[in-house]
């Protein structure tokens, strides 16, 4: 069901005809002739928008739109205007209505309308749960997000979180790989710590001795001994961030420590037994990087024991509104929320550089904010104008072999699944104009029907 639509308009065969093409796109829809009873359904029952003719008989429909939005200002009012006339069109939007539509009736113009409407209303509740923080965090390490691709990387999590298997984690910059790595360790009830390098931060040269440690002496300023990671996370979990990184040479040393769990400190004679899990990540693809000779096939398989890959923001649907609300919280400023269209604009970004930026975005918008909210006009330039069109589709099912317009459709259908519904968007994303996209779907119903209709 896309929603609950209530009709008002004094001649029956009009709401009959709007409930017949609504009914056909997904609405649940509801007709009433008259302004009492339209008072009467908006007090009682939850409606996503109200499509309401300008004039009711002897009654005022702008006066009506003003009444529904007193009961509920929540829910937008679509006023059906005679064609031509501004001053009627003027005066529902004054009146606070949504928007206006001319008679005669365009239903695809129509169709667009309510469609917005819909997805306003709809935005706004969103926007109204995250900010009473009904949103919440997966786990101690803050791990946030309810979307399907979240809940398999939850599932793996309660999975091997108490089990010492080496775990890969992969995924774009940005995505979170190091809160997943926390939340294995908490999970896994080691008594040790969670030690976390990253393998790029560290000079080449001295990446072993942050390692493994090193003895007095063993090299120019290495005045007193000192132990290394493997050490410090003896009991516990050493996390490697950006394991690709690794200088080739060191590789070898480390695949060793990792078979035998003992470590040899940089200058000394003697190995110290160690007990650690080791948790990398990696935003390179390391099979590629074999194949390339930069990283070291057998040290891939020893840690690559079992793989979890932490999925793009712009692949995360809604995840995105739950992750900024959280951020807010967590500033601890005069800003509580966002508006309905700053959190249009969020879902329609793409995130190149995932939660970091997402992050780094919000903490940017509180401190510009006037309001206690954040609005369009606070979110930085590149995203406030950025009009995305690049969504994350599952591939289809290929086990069988199917017709080319099969696997079109299949795809439309997919496309337009991963938009939320907003066949605006994903016309865009197909690289088709909204009528193809229509005409498309209009045959696909047809071609429904007539399979319905064939004898069994």
């Amino acid at each position: 069901m896309s929603g609950r639509i209530l009709v008002i308009d004094d001649e029956q065969s009009m709401c009959d005809l709007l409930e017949e093409g609504l009914s056909r796109q997904g609405y649940e829809v509801k007709t009433v002739t008259s302004p009492t009873p339209a008072l009467e359904q908006i007090r009682d029952h939850d409606f996503d928008a109200v499509i309401t003719d300008v004039k009711l008989g002897e009654h005022d429909g702008i006066a009506l739109c003003e009444q529904l939005l007193q009961q509920r200002p929540d829910v937008p009012v679509i006023v059906m205007t005679a064609f031509g006339s501004m001053e009627s069109a003027v005066a529902a939007i004054r009146a606070g209505a949504y928007d206006f539509i001319s008679k005669p009736i365009q239903f695809e113009q129509l169709r667009m309308s309510v469609q917005r409407a819909v997805e306003h209303r709809q935005l706004r509740e969103e926007v109204k749960r995250l900010r009473d923080g009904t949103s919440v965090s997966r786990g101690s390490s803050g791990m946030v997000g309810e979307s399907s691709a979240m809940r398999r990387v939850y599932q793996l999590i309660d999975r091997i979180g108490e089990t010492d298997a080496a775990v890969l984690i992969t995924g774009e910059s940005g995505t979170g790989k190091e809160l997943v790595a926390a939340e294995l360790h908490k999970r896994s009830k080691r008594p040790g710590a969670f030690v976390a390098l990253n393998c790029a931060a560290v000079p080449a040269n001295l990446i072993e001795s942050e390692l493994f440690g090193h003895t007095r002496g063993a090299f120019t300023d290495a005045k007193l001994s000192r132990k290394g990671l493997f050490q410090e996370a003896d009991g516990g979990t050493l996390f490697l961030d950006e394991i690709g990184e690794l200088p080739l040479e060191l590789q070898p040393v480390l695949l060793r420590v990792l078979q035998t769990q003992k470590v040899r400190p940089v200058g000394g004679n003697t190995e110290v037994d160690v007990n650690v899990r080791i948790i990398a990540a990696t935003n390179r693809d390391l099979e590629q990087e074999i194949s390339k000779g930069a990283f070291r096939e057998d040290l891939f398989y020893r840690v690559n024991v079992v793989p979890i890959l932490v999925p793009p923001l712009r692949s995360r649907g809604h995840d995105v509104l739950l992750l900024a609300q959280h951020f807010i919280k967590r500033l601890d400023k005069h800003v509580v929320g966002l508006s309905s269209d700053a959190a249009r604009k969020l879902l329609e970004y793409d995130w190149p550089g995932n939660v970091r930026e997402l992050e780094n975005c919000i903490e940017c918008a509180a401190i510009l904010s006037r309001y206690d909210h954040i609005t369009l006009a606070d979110l930085p330039e590149k995203i406030a104008r950025a009009q995305s069109t690049s969504l994350v589709v599952e591939g289809d099912d290929t086990s069988s072999l199917i017709t080319l317009d099969q696997l079109e459709r299949r795809y439309i259908m997919r496309v337009i699944s991963a938009a939320g519904g907003n066949k605006a968007l994903a016309a865009r994303t197909l690289g088709l104009d909204r009528r193809t996209l229509y005409r498309k779907l209009e045959r696909y119903s047809a071609e429904d029907a007539s399979a319905s209709a064939q004898p069994s």
